[in-house]
């Protein structure tokens, strides 16, 4: 089940921006406090349980996964011969709306899994609907000639100008085409994520 909660409450409640909007950033340089009857400050000392769950709904809501994908996800990354840490961040920043966000052609997560899932692109000249595609070295994906005149994109592209792209990523602005130039490293992780925590808290 998707998490339906508002965004802001989920960045207050992690300590994190973790949509990568400029507007959550603004909320919670306003108001770092987690929500609710202890709103008033962070929370104290946690059980290495509370601190592995935390690393996992952190995680989770940054990529905006159900549990059931999440957990996909993870026993994916368990079978390969990958640190499985590792593996888990590699298969999610090689998603399709991952790859969308991470060009700038979408403000969040949530808005490039909307583009996608609506069809508005094309992977390797196909239409393609599915978000959680991995893309593989040297795959293509463009906005769909139809798509790109949409405000929404044109929108999008004066907000996020500057966005620094990583290097795994070849972006054409002009096309609106993003080229897989390699599978993404640990340096291209996101940062704020204790993948330790994470398995720690599967194999308990």
């Amino acid at each position: 089940m998707r998490n339906t909660q508002p965004k802001a409450r989920q960045c207050r409640r992690e300590g994190v921006n973790l949509f990568g909007s400029p507007k959550y950033q603004k909320i919670l340089a306003r108001n770092p406090n987690i929500p609710g009857m202890h709103g008033g400050k962070r929370l104290g000392k946690m059980t290495e349980y509370a601190k592995q769950l935390r690393e996992k709904q952190k995680l989770k809501r940054m990529f905006g996964l159900s549990e059931k994908q999440f957990r996909r996800c993870f026993d994916k990354a368990t079978i390969s011969k990958v640190v499985t840490g590792d593996k888990l961040l590699e298969i999610l920043e090689r998603r399709l709306d991952n790859i969308v966000f991470r060009a700038g052609l979408a403000m969040t997560r949530m808005q490039s899994r909307q583009f996608v899932s609506h069809g508005l692109l094309m992977l390797n000249g196909q239409r393609v609907t599915i978000p959680s595609i991995e893309a593989k070295e040297g795959d293509v994906l463009e906005v769909r000639e139809k798509s790109k005149k949409s405000k929404v994109f044109a929108q999008n592209k004066e907000e996020l100008d500057g966005t620094l792209v990583p290097d795994w990523l070849k972006v054409d602005l002009g096309k609106m085409s993003i080229e897989v130039l390699k599978i993404p490293e640990q340096k291209h992780f996101e940062q704020l994520i204790e993948t330790r925590s994470i398995v720690e808290f599967y194999s308990r």
